[in-house]
């Protein structure tokens, strides 16, 4: 049995279904410890399941004295959670091993369970329902209307005025700006014949959802659904290369291919139509408790997918100073195969 270190929010959460900004978990053997101050003591007396609740003022001496008296040999922990002084007052009090597993939780996480995927379904509903929303203002009320603005507004639609929490910052870009994958709000203008890219997430039990949407800007009938007629011909041409990228690895992505191959049903195709230098990121990422995490669906990975994984595939074609087309979906990998949540 593992004896381990916690810091990271979301890997507290998954261990005892709750946490906080300051505490220390400790798994060693078949017993656990919350530690945290009084700040917290009472939310996490009323949550913290299967884990010793432990009020301190002092979060590692607590965490020391309880290591010195389970008489353990080694310790796990995660070198990107822990400052390098935290780590030091770990490193300098303790005669054990200390071993660095890095994405340690995460690992853990990367195959969710049937109620995770029931969770990350209803973040990815609440998440569309979002979208709709946004894509109503768009067409009542966006002409005109600044990136800024509409960036403010995308959030606003997202978390149903602040009742939910967005998974990371929402994304809305027109034209030339949505040739930045991660693009920043600017004064840009929205305007009938342009193309817009929008992506957004939102939290639901904490589990994120994450979609994007490239949309061709008609106010009579704006839509987010993928099938859209541009007027222009090179922005037809573009959005028509990434969306058959994203169908064919959505088609075909299945348990026991490796996440490399999932990228390259993507890469391939837009490779082959001549824009392969343009698509400068990978296909996708895992979402759970994060926003990022295992797997990863880049050339390099060699994971293998397994049932109940859950990840984005997202390809896209970005032409500087032109414009960027991007398609996102989160999928889970049920019964083989990949299903849009």
């Amino acid at each position: 049995m593992e004896n381990y270190i916690l810091k990271n929010e979301n890997a507290i959460y998954y261990e005892c279904s709750y946490s906080c900004d300051n505490v220390l978990y400790l798994k060693l053997g078949s017993e656990a410890f919350f530690i945290t101050d009084s700040r917290y003591m009472q939310e996490a007396q009323n949550a913290v399941v299967n884990a010793s609740v432990i009020q301190s003022a002092n979060l590692i001496e607590e965490a020391l004295l309880i290591i010195k008296k389970s008489n353990i040999k080694s310790l796990i922990y995660d070198g990107n959670d822990f400052t390098y002084s935290l780590f030091a007052k770990l490193k300098q009090a303790l005669d054990i091993e200390l071993i660095n597993k890095e994405k340690f939780s995460q690992l853990k996480r990367m195959i969710k369970s049937d109620d995770e995927i029931t969770i990350l379904h209803k973040a990815a509903k609440l998440g569309r329902k979002g979208f709709n929303r946004f894509g109503k203002y768009l067409q009542d009320k966006g002409f005109e209307q600044s990136e800024k603005l509409l960036n403010f507004k995308a959030y606003e639609k997202m978390t149903q005025k602040g009742q939910l929490e967005v998974s990371f910052d929402p994304i809305v870009a027109i034209n030339e700006n949505a040739a930045n994958p991660h693009a920043k709000p600017t004064d840009n203008i929205l305007r009938k014949n342009d193309l817009i890219l929008v992506d957004m997430g939102i939290k639901y039990k904490r589990y994120c959802s994450d979609r994007t949407s490239t949309s061709y800007v008609d106010f009579d009938t704006f839509s987010f659904g993928r099938e859209q007629k541009f007027s222009k011909k090179k922005h037809q041409k573009i959005y028509d290369i990434v969306l058959k990228a994203q169908e064919n690895a959505i088609s075909k992505a299945k348990v026991g291919m490796k996440a490399n191959e999932i990228d390259n049903l993507t890469r391939s195709i837009i490779e082959k139509a001549g824009y392969g230098k343009y698509f400068i990121h990978s296909t996708g990422h895992g979402v759970g408790l994060d926003i990022h995490e295992y797997p990863f669906i880049n050339a390099k990975s060699e994971i293998i997918i397994e049932e109940n994984m859950v990840f984005t595939i997202e390809p896209g074609i970005y032409l500087p100073n032109e414009f960027g087309v991007r398609i996102e979906d989160t999928v889970a990998i049920i019964n083989s195969k990949a299903h849009i949540l």
